[in-house]
């Protein structure tokens, strides 16, 4: 079965799940041809008992039209977890989490996806952009920032910190890559 990598962007109210909420989050699943298969995006309500953190929620002061873009049509997590678990396991191949940065997405949607459905499609694994970078260019990890990244590499996308719009860019950033490197390696072009 082929992979699907699902580009994967979360946003939040503090650094981790439970004691602050996933505001909103959004997938964009990709061949590694770069063609977006489908996408899939919630807000949600959020965590009973949780509250945004101090450092976060100043941040979210600086973003209006993303704050206000992630807090409409809201939906209980229980809702939007079970719909999502449905929607990645009808794509047609495996799963592949993809983010940048993969640690701090990839910890809300496993966290939410086994509170609030019992199971993770992706199961245990999350492919991080950023390491991957790190791998293909040969550079310490902490000095593998975007500004340095090849500009052959990005899409005229957006990043607007609206989960869907960021899904999108960054898939299409690991997808780039994924085909510089696949050519790099001799590997026959995907499609």
């Amino acid at each position: 079965m082929a992979e699907i990598y699902v580009s994967t962007d979360i946003e939040a109210d503090g650094p981790i799940p439970g004691p602050h909420s996933m505001l909103s989050f959004a997938s964009a699943a990709y061949q590694a041809d770069k063609t977006l298969v489908d996408t899939f995006s919630a807000n949600l309500e959020l965590l009973e008992g949780a509250s945004g953190h101090p450092k976060t929620m100043a941040w979210w002061q600086t973003q209006p039209v993303a704050w206000e873009a992630c807090r409409s049509d809201l939906q209980p997590p229980e809702q939007a977890m079970r719909a999502y678990s449905d929607w990645l396991k009808a794509l047609p191949g495996k799963p592949v989490f993809v983010a940048y940065p993969a640690g701090f997405d990839f910890t809300f949607i496993s966290w939410y996806l086994y509170r609030f459905t019992g199971d993770n499609p992706f199961s245990f694994a999350a492919l991080d952009i950023k390491s991957f970078a790190m791998a293909m260019l040969k550079t310490d990890f902490r000095s593998t920032v975007k500004n340095k990244m090849p500009g052959r590499w990005f899409d005229p996308l957006p990043h607007t910190h609206i989960a869907l719009e960021d899904a999108i860019e960054q898939g299409a950033l690991f997808c780039n890559m994924l085909s510089e490197n696949r050519a790099a390696a001799g590997y026959p072009p995907v499609g």
